[in-house]
């Protein structure tokens, strides 16, 4: 007989948000629904540079709404 602990019961009770890839026209339909300007293709490279492959969907959208507030020495890959 198995013993649940806590942790394992928590686990299963929450859903797990489905992941996608942090492709540039997934990043562009993003920036499309959540604001009123494009991003430029700086932008979407640093987006997908700090996500990695896949992210939920919840993160790329936090992550292109933070883009467009963020100097540009953040965002920009230094030479």
């Amino acid at each position: 007989m198995k013993v649940k602990t806590a942790k394992a019961e928590k686990a299963a009770k929450a859903p797990k948000s489905p992941r996608v890839t942090t492709s540039e026209l997934n990043v562009k339909k993003a920036a499309a629904r959540l604001l009123n300007v494009k991003l430029v293709s700086t932008e979407i490279a640093y987006v997908q540079r700090s996500l990695g492959a896949s992210a939920t969907q919840d993160q790329l959208d936090e992550r292109v709404v933070a883009v467009r507030s963020m100097p540009w020495s953040a965002i920009m890959l230094p030479e």
